[in-house]
């Protein structure tokens, strides 16, 4: 087994430290505001990262808050994430976020999306 073999995800030409912190970053960043705008290789990678944490904190407990802190450094963001987002999705398995692609960045033509979550449709009882 070869060492690009055990690297998860994409490497996106940095090292193991740099990726870490900036997806810890972004991830605090749309949990803050629900919405981020970035290339659509991060949002791809963003977007696996961050349905881990919200599967994570669709439980409750204290074993999980202390998984979710590692990688989120801002204990309201955290709050934020167990108290508002992750309730909203208690009946969904997966899928909460979603990439929209919108085009190129104008300075090196990098293709540009939004990553945001999704609205929850309630069924109506019947």
């Amino acid at each position: 087994m070869c060492i690009r073999d055990s690297i998860r995800g994409v490497k996106l030409n940095r090292d193991k430290e740099h990726r870490k912190a900036m997806f810890s970053n972004m991830m605090e960043s749309f949990f803050e505001y629900e919405r981020i705008r970035t290339t659509t290789a991060k949002a791809r990678e963003l977007s696996r990262l961050s349905e881990k944490m919200i599967t994570r904190a669709k439980e409750n407990n204290l074993h999980n808050k202390r998984v979710v802190l590692r990688r989120l450094k801002n204990r309201d963001i955290v709050a934020k994430l167990f108290d508002d987002i992750a309730p909203r999705y208690r009946n969904v398995n997966g899928g909460y976020t979603r990439v929209i692609k919108i085009g190129q960045r104008a300075g090196d033509g990098a293709e540009m999306s939004i990553l945001e979550l999704v609205e929850v449709q309630e069924k109506p009882a019947t």
